[in-house]
């Protein structure tokens, strides 16, 4: 059936007629995107005018106009009909009752409304009132009636507009930031709303509203297909779901993906990042664009006053060779000769960084156009000014997103491609992987003082995840790319050995301070020899920070900072030549001491509970003291269960663990046994945290047997079932035979949930295996766990044995 067909029928057929050929309209597979939103709107004004054409015989003086989405010929599965019935308010009883045989059948087929009924003068003086109702009125469309009404009207409104613009495009602009606040930005979310979110649908259409103003106006070059992409990705949304829904939630981007023909979600994802971003940065131009042209206009009267009537000469400031400012902006010197100076873009984004300026468009794109390719390895200037564009600071992204827009950065490092929108599937994670390597060099920056070769931190903050767009560990594959892009910008071959030693040990300082026991030697011993140097050392610990940092608040705190920075203490040591204390010779705390001898002496648990603000031992406080939690120090008489025993207890006074150490204590010379002590970080999930002599007495219990914890917990799931969410990952539990000669070193990685940890101590207790030490994180959702082992007489496990066990924790934790 043809297009023709179809109005046909939903002319002849009424309401029903109009309900079939949408459906059928809908599900057609050869058409879909712009043709299908216009055959759309085609099919609806047809629809609409038919029923308008029965409801005002008659009637003179009227019109009815399609407003917003629907006015430009746009419509979306289930986008609602914005639609404006104009009368001239000659017969306003007649109008009134041409209303209902308009809006009742649209009710009626189960469509969405926005509607009004005013005369041209009401309709201009609500657009005045009201911001969003003459955005929409920009697009206004005839449908049906008056035409002569209709064109006066958007004659009207566009004059007005243009009138008001050094008046509306403000607010404009501040409705868009309000937006953006609320919403976030569409390149970076998960689950992202295609319309309110930053570069989203509705910013595409203010974009549309500073042009119709002719005082600026957005770069035009990709912004169309931009916008049909997050339209496309929005029909596909709306057919998947069969809801008017503009947010992409994470459950349904497979289907969107395969609707649109695409891989799967990560490319559905990729592209809506790239037609984001695209918006984005004509949104950042545009508005600049705007302020400068508003700004001029105040300042050029008493200019031309002053020099007598004479046109102002814009002041032109030199930053580098080459590059210069120009009213706010970083421009190119007349006598710039892109096509001879391949080191020019570099040389004026870090001037631009420098100077906290943006790099004007035409500039970026003159030198897109023109510039030559760097030579391979590049000259020492390119490569310093790469430095220090990158040492810039918060400045650095927007410099950077400039070139990007152009194409400039994946000329210049060719891997940046693979990076670029990629998205990163961790709630952990604030940024796609792109703009996490440009936070990471942004926080490098702060740190620049700490160490001796600052340029090779920000580099390996640029790269540090760059094996992301590769299969496999991206740790092993950034090492890689590391190397050849070292050597491309001109490192020599020691400084490329550093840098790729950066990379493919980026993680490895926060996750052994987390997740292993820096008592034991081998566990010292095995990150020096990763490290091989120092300096390399001195380097990774910043790197360490800057990526946690930049990567978001759960990735960081007080206390990560001092695990790694012990560790890194230890290392050093090794480095220089030093032997780490045997961990069976670490020396206590006075407090934890004191609590140890209590516990001893009365032969039952002993614990103390406070605040924790004070910073990491051996850092000066900065500011306002960070809150790091509630300690709960424990000291229990070293005997069966101590670990599910504690864990039950807090779990049953809702208490989340966010760290927790345990280790055995020994006494000292002529005090008999053993003491474990826990040193765990705890908050409450809700309310305040119970009093010290409770939680005691219920450990007690527990550790006597007369309190049935596993009961307590099972009776309160049944009567308070967890809320369905997003479904995780399962647990995985592995074995890290060479981690320790004393302990077998257990791995859990697991969704953190209530009970988690009594569940692990548990198993663990039922494997008949002693917990030496643990070592206890919270990431987000995420837990990681470490527990080192032994058998019954204190040895480590047998490599059979330790599979087993972790086989059967596993299967307990999945259970």
């Amino acid at each position: 059936m043809t297009g023709t067909d179809v109005q046909k029928e939903a002319e002849d057929s009424g309401p029903s007629g109009y309900a079939a050929a949408r459906l059928r309209l809908l599900t057609e597979e050869a058409r879909s995107g712009p043709p299908r939103r216009a055959a759309l709107a085609e099919l609806t004004d047809d629809w609409l005018t038919g029923l308008f054409a029965a409801g005002a015989e008659g009637l003179r003086g009227a019109s009815l106009v399609a407003v917003g989405g629907y006015g430009r010929g746009e419509l979306s599965p289930r986008s609602d009909l914005d639609l404006l019935l104009l009368h001239d308010g000659s017969d306003i009883k007649a109008v009134a009752a041409l209303a209902d045989r308009l809006w009742y059948p649209v009710w009626d087929l189960g469509l969405d409304l926005d509607h009004s009924v005013r005369t041209p003068a009401e309709a201009r003086k609500t657009a005045g009132e009201d911001l969003k109702v003459q955005l929409g009125l920009l697009d206004a469309r005839h449908i049906a009636g008056d035409l002569g009404l209709t064109a006066s009207l958007r004659t009207a409104v566009l004059a007005d507009w243009r009138n008001q613009a050094p008046k509306r495009l403000p607010e404009l602009q501040e409705l868009c930031a309000e937006r953006a606040e609320r919403q976030g930005e569409l390149q970076y979310l998960l689950e992202p709303d295609l319309k309110e979110a930053r570069g989203g649908l509705r910013d595409a259409t203010a974009l549309r509203a500073v042009a119709a103003s002719w005082l600026a106006d957005a770069p035009r070059e990709g912004l169309a297909d931009a916008r049909r992409r997050l339209l496309d990705v929005r029909d596909a949304l709306h057919l998947a779901t069969g809801r008017a829904t503009d947010r992409l939630a994470l459950q349904e981007q497979d289907q969107v993906a395969a609707e649109l023909g695409l891989l799967d979600a990560d490319t559905l994802l990729r592209q809506v990042y790239e037609a984001a971003r695209l918006v984005s940065y004509a949104s950042d131009v545009t508005w600049r664009e705007v302020g400068r042209v508003l700004r001029s206009r105040a300042v050029r009267p008493r200019l031309r006053a002053m020099l007598g009537g004479g046109k102002p000469t814009a002041e032109r400031s030199p930053l580098a060779e080459g590059v210069v400012e120009q009213d706010g902006e970083v421009v190119l010197a007349r006598a710039a000769r892109p096509e001879r100076d391949p080191v020019l873009p570099l040389r004026a984004a870090a001037a631009a960084a420098q100077a906290g300026l943006p790099l004007s468009l035409h500039a970026v794109r003159r030198l897109a156009a023109t510039v030559r390719p760097l030579p391979m390895p590049w000259p020492a200037e390119a490569r310093e000014q790469l430095v220090t564009l990158l040492g810039s600071g918060r400045p650095t992204i927007e410099v950077w997103e400039a070139l990007e827009a152009e194409g400039l950065i994946t000329r210049l490092l060719p891997d940046w491609e693979r990076v670029r929108c990629r998205p990163q599937r961790n709630a952990v994670h604030l940024w796609t992987v792109d703009r996490h390597l440009i936070e990471t060099a942004v926080r490098a920056s702060e740190f620049t003082r700490r160490v001796s070769r600052p340029d090779l931190l920000l580099v390996a903050a640029l790269l540090h995840d760059i094996g992301k767009g590769w299969p496999g560990d991206h740790s092993v594959a950034g090492e890689i790319i590391a190397k050849d892009v070292a050597a491309r910008i001109g490192f020599d071959r020691h400084d490329v050995t550093v840098v790729a030693t950066l990379v493919r040990h980026h993680l490895l300082l926060i996750d052994t301070a987390t997740r292993r026991d820096l008592e034991d030697p081998a566990t010292v011993r095995s990150v020096a020899e990763a490290v091989g140097s120092q300096g390399t050392l001195e380097l990774l610990h910043a790197l360490t920070e800057a990526d946690a940092l930049a990567t978001g608040p759960a990735a960081w705190s007080s206390w990560r900072g001092s695990l790694v920075a012990d560790l890194v203490k230890r290392v050093s040591a090794v480095l220089a030549g030093d032997v780490p204390d045997d961990p069976e010779e670490a020396a206590p705390t006075a407090e934890q001491e004191r609590l140890a001898l209590e516990a001893a002496a009365t032969g039952s648990p002993v614990l103390a509970l406070r605040a924790q603000t004070e910073p990491p031992a051996g850092q000066e406080p900065s500011g306002d003291p960070e809150p790091l939690g509630v300690e709960l120090l424990i000291a229990v008489p070293d005997q069966p269960g101590v670990l599910p025993a504690v864990a039950g207890v807090l779990a049953m006074h809702r208490l989340t663990v966010r760290t927790a150490e345990l280790r055995s204590l020994h006494l000292p010379d002529g005090v008999d046994g053993s003491v474990l002590l826990l040193d765990w970080r705890v908050a409450a999930e809700y309310g305040s945290l119970p009093q010290a002599a409770r939680l005691r007495s219920d450990l007690v219990r527990a550790l006597d047997g007369s309190l049935d914890i596993a009961g307590r917990l099972a009776e309160r799931d049944a009567a308070y079932p967890r809320r369905r969410g997003v479904v995780a990952p399962a647990a995985r539990v592995s074995v890290h035979p060479a981690a320790s000669r004393l302990a077998t070193v257990i791995e859990v990685r697991s969704q953190d949930a209530p009970g988690l940890l009594f569940r692990i101590g548990r198993a663990l207790e039922d494997a008949s295996v002693q917990v030496r030490s643990a070592h206890v994180s919270t990431l987000g959702a995420n837990a990681v766990d470490a527990f080192y082992v032994t058998g019954p007489e204190g040895a480590p496990l047998p490599g059979d044995e330790a599979a087993s066990v972790a086989r059967k924790l596993e299967e307990t934790l999945r259970g």
